[in-house]
This record gives structure tokens, C-alpha cells and sequence, in this order.
């Protein structure tokens, strides 16, 4: 497909009818205004160029980090505006409590977040945002629309979420001819309380072609924009990258339905980066990978709802911008959002033996234990952007990940994960599960002390899903240092096989309000469920 001019967007895909399930009712007519946009031919200006008229926001809306009482609304439009959130118990919207926001301008590039607070626990909220030109609040933009439920406060109620990572990467952008993201529309219409997505949430080091090949011959084509056409390295590419998943119908009416919890992983900034590290890719101007991050964070804050980066709120988030919290879902769960990524160390052969640094750093460390202690959830979700014993290489002498191939005692960043493992075991918390994605394939991982050379730990499970709209890889290899028994997998025999050619995988946890019980289901995006798991509460390790 062709490319558009610098300084607009390019006409995203056609929305088909949304069908959602009975109890999100208020999505069957004007979600389907708000968030299918109709934009058929009509191209998404930049802010720039679409002063007239009234404010607009074509990108829908989206909510995240959503608690009991409190979440986060997100909108972004098309030229300076104030952003005002009502919120109604009912559809109707007969009875609103009107929430003020920020100002949205270029200097988080017409993007904003607004904080509700009190709000009923356990309850479907709807939602709409309205946007007042800053030049004339009298010209209001049209109601954009949304819902999701609050956390609930009674164990009874019982919670259930979706996970996956990896979307728009390894070239596989937005194909208008196969519907776009379709994985989003099958989790759409499971109505999960909420999304956590594990990395990898745009490919801002993949550029994109117009047409690919496939090996039997058949073209897969990709929506394109300028952004998407090079590497990330200024902050407007940066941006750009996170604006192209929201061209796609799927992600806009998913977004408006559903909350995300957002980590991040490398592909945000750079293949395989870590802090400190020098490029020697002759694809960059830009050498400096902490250069690069800086400005990835800051899109990543521009365009998630996250509670420790709000950008674009009335208010500071007092958590100093880092990406690692706890997002409380009342009494059956905590989710721990780790951020291996921003405080580890270099990668390499992974065989010191002493390591303090690894990969979530000593002060990141300290927080997860403070934190798994305080808990008084009956699960604790481990949402970790990388794997535990998956071997996952870089380059030919160094690891990306934690596990380096040798199946004996810790070393490296392997310490560091023993050290928690240790602490988790002997200061008995208990319900402990580990979420990933990353490895673009999807699988289930078993740990235990007597398959182990490090035995000091008690029984685990990892599960591993993804990608969503990337492509899938052949299953990495296990490490034996703390003992990995692989019990499901499922991925394709070769590299980068195209959404086009295998399936896309997410995973589904159910817990159960009366036994408590936790199941894990891995699903593929034609709605087939793959493997199932459940596991009992209360346990240390199971």
C-alpha cells in the first residue's frame, strides 16, 4: 500500500458491526459511532491541520489500571481542547458525575489521561469523554463512549482477565484484507474484566513494507504511515508508533470496552536493549539507547493509561515515572507489573557469580518483595515481560532474558531470581502465578525443586502467551537450573511465520469467586481453548 504524506494519518480499515455480549449493551449503537469512526475514506488529520469545526477524537478512548474505586480515561484529539469525563451508572447517562481533565496540547501530543476517583466498587461504569476547544469551549466535540467494570470488594464475585504481548512485529502491521488485529475482536467478545498486556506493545525498531510475500505465494499487505516506514528515534516517531495500533478498528472498539494493565518490554524502544548500551546499527543516527528510551517513555506515557506515568493529568503521579506497581483487583488478586527492561544490567554470557544488578535491579527487587508480603490477595499474578527458564539468546556469546543455557547452579541474572524464589518460599507467600509473553509462541511451564540444580524454591507454573498481531517463532529451549518441565506448547516449526499462515495466541485467568480456584486457559484467536490449568489457593507451591 502506498505511504502518506508527512503531517497526516493515513485512513484507518472500516469498522464492521460491533456485536458485543448483553451485559456491555451500552456498546451495540454508539460504540459503534464512537469507536468504529467510519472513517472509511475519510484520512485522520494531524492536529496540526484540522482546526475547524468541532474537536474530534478519532483514536477512541481507552481505560487503565482500574481499581475498586478508581481508573483512568484516556482520549487523544485533534487539536487543543479540554478533556471533561462523565460517568453514569447506567447507559442513559440520566444521572452523570462529571469528572474535569486536562488541557491536551502538543506537549504530549494532544493526548491526556483523567484520573476518576469514588467510584463504586464492582459496578458496570459507562463513560463518556467530551473534549471543549481551548480557543472556544463552546465548541464541544461529539460524546465519545466507553465502559468497564470497577474491581470488586466481595471475594465472591470472582475476577477474569486476558493476557498476551507482542502486537505489530517482525513486519506483520495492520492487513486491511484478513480485518486487521482479529485476535483483539475474539478477546473483545470474551468480556474480561480487564487486559494485562506484557511488552512488546508496538515495534518501534521493525519498520513496516506496503507488500510481503508469503511462502505459498500469497501478499500480505500492510497499512502504512511515515512512522512506521524507519526505525523510532525522535519522539514524534516514538509516537507515531503507538498511534499506528490505534488506526485498527479491533484495538479502538477492544480499548473502549475493555481496561489494560501496560508493561513494557524491549520493542517499545529497541531490540534487546539495556541502559547504557551503544548502537552499532547503521539504521540509527541516534547511538545513544538511554537517548532513545527517554523519549520512548515518554510516548509510552503519552498513549497507555498508566497509573505511575500519567501524562497529561491535572496532577503529578508522585511515583517518579517508573513502570514496575502494584495494580490491586480486589480480595482474590494483585497484579505485579515488573519491569525488566529499564534497571538491568548488560546482557552477556550470563555466568558471573555475583550479580546484585541482574534484571529487575536491587531497589526494584526490595519493592516486589515488600510488596508480595503486604499482599492479602489470594493470588499474586507475576507480570513478567520476559521468561524465567526459557533460553532466549542475544547474539551468539550473550542472553536477552534470564536463563543462559547452563543447567547448573545460578549465575548472573539467574541469582536474582533465586534470591526471590528463596524469599517467596521461606517468608510463605502463597498463590503466585508467572505471566509472560515474548517468545511469540504460546506454552506452559512447570517448575519444581527435585527437577532443579537450585532447589531452595517451591513448585511454580509460568505461563507463556502471544503474540497477538506478530510473527510466531519455533519454541526456545529450557534451562534446568530450576528445574522447567514444559507441559504445553504450541508454536510454529519456523521462524516468523505471518499471522496470515498460524495462529495468534492469548491467555485467559478465571478465578472463581466461591472455591477461590484459579484457571488458567491458553486460547487461540479462532476461539479455541488449547490447554487448560487450574490451581488451588493457599498453597506456597503447587
Amino acid at each position: 500500500m502506498t505511504t502518506h504524506p508527512p503531517g497526516s494519518d493515513p485512513a484507518a480499515p472500516s469498522a464492521p458491526p460491533l456485536s458485543a455480549p448483553a451485559r456491555r449493551s451500552v456498546l451495540r449503537g454508539s460504540l459503534a459511532v464512537s469507536t468504529g469512526l467510519a472513517l472509511g475514506g475519510a484520512g485522520l488529520a494531524a492536529p496540526a491541520f484540522a482546526l475547524s469545526g468541532r474537536p474530534e477524537a478519532r483514536w477512541g478512548v481507552q481505560t487503565g489500571d482500574v481499581t475498586a474505586h478508581a481508573g483512568l480515561v484516556w482520549v487523544r484529539s485533534d487539536r487543543p481542547a479540554r478533556m471533561v469525563v462523565e460517568t453514569s451508572a447506567t447507559e442513559s447517562f440520566r444521572r452523570v458525575r462529571r469528572h474535569h481533565g486536562p488541557v491536551l496540547g502538543a506537549g504530549t501530543d494532544f493526548t491526556g489521561t483523567t484520573l476518576l476517583r469514588g467510584l463504586p466498587s464492582g459496578e458496570q461504569i459507562h463513560y463518556r469523554v467530551i473534549l471543549a476547544d481551548a480557543d472556544d469551549p463552546r465548541r464541544t466535540s461529539e460524546p465519545i463512549l466507553g465502559t468497564f467494570r470497577t474491581a470488586p470488594e466481595r471475594r465472591r464475585d470472582g475476577v477474569r482477565f486476558l493476557w498476551s504481548g507482542d502486537i505489530a512485529g517482525q513486519g506483520w502491521g495492520i492487513n486491511p484484507d484478513i480485518g486487521g488485529f482479529r485476535a483483539f475482536e475474539a478477546m473483545r467478545r470474551l468480556d474480561p474484566d480487564f487486559f494485562l498486556c506484557s511488552g512488546d506493545t508496538v515495534y518501534a525498531d521493525g519498520p513496516l513494507q506496503p507488500s510481503v510475500t508469503l511462502p505459498d505465494g500469497r501478499i500480505w499487505r500492510n497499512l502504512m504511515t511515515p512512522e512506521k516506514a524507519k526505525v523510532a528515534e525522535t519522539l514524534d516517531e516514538y509516537r507515531g508508533n503507538f498511534r499506528y495500533n490505534l488506526l485498527d478498528h479491533n484495538v479502538r472498539a477492544f480499548n473502549a470496552q475493555v481496561p489494560t494493565v501496560a508493561q513494557w518490554d524491549d520493542h517499545e524502544v529497541r531490540n534487546n536493549w539495556y541502559p547504557g548500551q551503544i548502537l552499532d546499527d547503521a539504521r540509527y543516527a541516534e547511538k545513544d539507547v538511554d537517548v532513545l528510551a527517554a523519549r520512548a517513555s515518554r510516548a509510552f506515557s503519552e498513549y497507555f493509561p498508566v497509573s505511575t506515568l500519567r501524562a497529561g493529568t491535572r496532577e503529578a503521579s508522585g511515583a517518579e515515572g517508573r513502570m514496575h506497581r502494584v495494580v490491586r483487583y480486589g480480595p482474590l488478586l494483585d497484579v505485579f507489573v515488573l519491569d525488566m527492561r529499564s534497571y538491568r544490567n548488560a546482557n552477556s554470557p550470563g555466568r558471573q557469580a555475583d550479580d546484585t544488578t541482574g534484571i529487575l535491579g536491587a531497589e526494584q527487587l526490595d519493592w516486589l518483595k515488600r510488596e508480595l508480603v503486604r499482599s492479602r490477595a489470594v493470588w499474586k499474578v507475576l507480570a513478567a515481560d520476559m521468561p524465567i527458564g526459557l533460553v532466549v539468546p542475544d547474539g551468539a556469546t550473550d542472553f536477552e532474558a534470564i536463563a543462559q543455557g547452563d543447567p547448573g547452579a545460578p549465575l548472573g541474572r539467574e541469582l536474582q531470581i533465586a534470591e526471590l524464589l528463596r524469599f517467596i518460599k521461606h517468608r510463605r507467600v502463597t498463590g503466585t502465578v508467572w505471566l509472560t509473553a515474548d517468545v511469540h509462541y504460546t506454552s506452559a511451564q512447570h517448575y519444581a525443586p527435585e527437577r532443579a540444580a537450585f532447589q531452595d524454591f517451591a513448585p511454580f507454573w509460568e505461563f507463556v502467551s502471544g503474540p497477538l498481531a506478530a510473527g510466531g517463532f519455533p519454541a526456545n529451549r529450557l534451562d534446568g537450573t530450576f528445574g522447567p518441565e514444559r507441559v504445553f506448547v504450541r508454536a510454529p516449526e519456523r521462524a516468523n511465520v505471518s499471522p496470515m499462515e498460524s495462529p495468534q495466541y492469548f491467555g485467559e485467568v478465571d478465578i472463581d469467586g466461591g472455591s477461590g480456584e484459579l484457571t488458567v486457559r491458553l486460547r487461540g484467536d479462532d476461539d479455541s481453548v488449547l490447554f487448560t490449568k487450574t490451581l488451588r489457593p493457599g498453597l506456597v507451591g503447587q
